[in-house]
């Protein structure tokens, strides 16, 4: 009964796991067959491939259905041996109240959730925290120049983000009814077609916008964005669709995040608002700022981009994406970044404390203290936020992964301190 009842609830808020889905399949089985036996073997079938792994002799007919076909139960020899789950429709569980109302949503609000508001949010702090990084003092960033030069490069870069995962909806249809089903067109508030449009004005308008103006259309600004389209691009459409091999997808996710944004940004600050013309990005990653930054991120990176397969690994693996959470598993995965993550932020913290103590000027040692500090309670927050996240479900590391895009954002309001 209480199963039942949670079960529901998730239901009307579309958070219905695989594992749910098919032990509530499971219930109804037993009270239309009255097998009260044969539907406890399936339920201990069905918990050793929804949490564990897929053992000897299951099999999936077709990636939209499930079918587990069982030899652990002696006592399934008629019409319930096998177990049918139809994934898309678990996806489409929410009843026709909840349908409904999704269709009453203004588009406003749908475009917004389209665009993925955590990313976007990230590549609208990077852009200024890094024209305040590249200011010779922090004095001379408070300029009309600075701002100038962040607002021109600040809407081409959110609508290429818009582009980079509007198109990884379009093309991850079936896996975001599995994974993602609140997502507007998995949950059925945005059409493929409307998408496109919208992945393809925002691309056009972005690369168009990045060389409108002499000056301030910079090399740093066009890397950064042409450089996020054709990784993004290779990321999620095929042929390439890298994204179906873990090496390749990191590498993606982190020179975006690493090399590309913090760089390429950071070579456009120096040109467009402090009059470095011959500034580009291999000049400016022999900088010890815009090195660090970018070293940072890419870290960081790597951190995002293998966090967020873990909640998705049940999706990922029925339609063969071969992620590292699929290959490791969600435990090892989680527990790998979680402590990467925790040792980056340490690191980083020990090392400005330290360099408070040769600092030349006390403004100096002020932004070194801000950043050790910040560093240390940040590395601390990881820790402690991860002890009670349970790696196999994925609503607990879902929560646990937007912590971290917290501390992603955090970052950023630190980063022009690192001096």
């Amino acid at each position: 009964f209480n199963f039942g009842r949670n079960t529901i609830n998730k239901m009307n808020m579309r958070m219905m796991s695989i594992r749910e889905t098919a032990l509530l399949m499971v219930l109804v089985q037993m009270f239309l067959s009255q097998n009260i036996i044969d539907a406890f073997q399936h339920v201990q079938f069905i918990r050793r491939v929804c949490v564990k792994k897929i053992p000897q002799g299951s099999s999936f007919d077709s990636p939209r259905s499930m079918t587990f076909r069982s030899k652990c139960s002696p006592y399934s020899q008629h019409r319930f041996s096998d177990i049918s789950i139809s994934l898309s429709s678990a996806s489409e569980i929410p009843e026709s109240s909840s349908y409904e109302r999704s269709k009453g949503i203004p588009f406003p609000i749908v475009l917004w959730r389209f665009t993925r508001p955590h990313t976007l949010i990230g590549s609208a702090l990077a852009i200024p925290a890094l024209h305040i990084l590249a200011a010779p003092t922090l004095k001379k960033a408070m300029s009309l120049q600075v701002i100038t030069s962040c607002l021109f490069a600040m809407l081409p870069s959110l609508l290429m983000n818009l582009y980079i995962t509007g198109l990884n909806q379009i093309t991850d249809v079936e896996i975001d009814k599995v994974n993602k089903p609140n997502l507007p067109i998995a949950a059925g508030d945005l059409t493929k077609e409307n998408a496109t449009i919208i992945v393809l004005v925002a691309l056009l308008l972005s690369l168009a916008l990045g060389v409108s103006h002499p000056i301030l259309g910079t090399q740093g600004l066009n890397v950064a964005l042409w450089g996020s389209m054709i990784l993004g691009t290779m990321y999620s459409l095929p042929p390439f669709r890298l994204k179906r091999f873990p090496l390749l997808a990191a590498f993606c996710i982190v020179a975006v995040r690493g090399t590309i944004i913090n760089a390429g940004f950071y070579a456009h600050a120096k040109a467009a608002a402090f009059g470095a013309h011959e500034a580009t990005v291999l000049t400016c990653l022999q900088e010890s700022k815009s090195l660090f930054s970018s070293l940072f991120f890419a870290v960081f990176g790597i951190v995002i981009a293998l966090m967020k397969d873990v909640p998705d690994a049940a999706g990922d693996a029925l339609f063969n994406i071969r992620s590292f959470t699929v290959r490791i598993g969600q435990r090892n995965i989680f527990k790998m970044m979680r402590r990467l993550l925790f040792s980056l932020f340490l690191g980083v913290g020990a090392l400005f404390l330290n360099g408070t103590f040769i600092a030349p000027t006390l403004e100096l040692r002020i932004c070194r203290t801000i950043v050790g500090i910040s560093a240390i309670l940040a590395g601390l927050s990881t820790r402690k936020e991860s002890q009670s996240v349970d790696p196999e479900d994925s609503g607990m590391v879902y929560n646990y992964y937007m912590h971290l895009w917290k501390l992603f954002y955090l970052s950023y309001l630190v980063l022009p301190f690192a001096r």
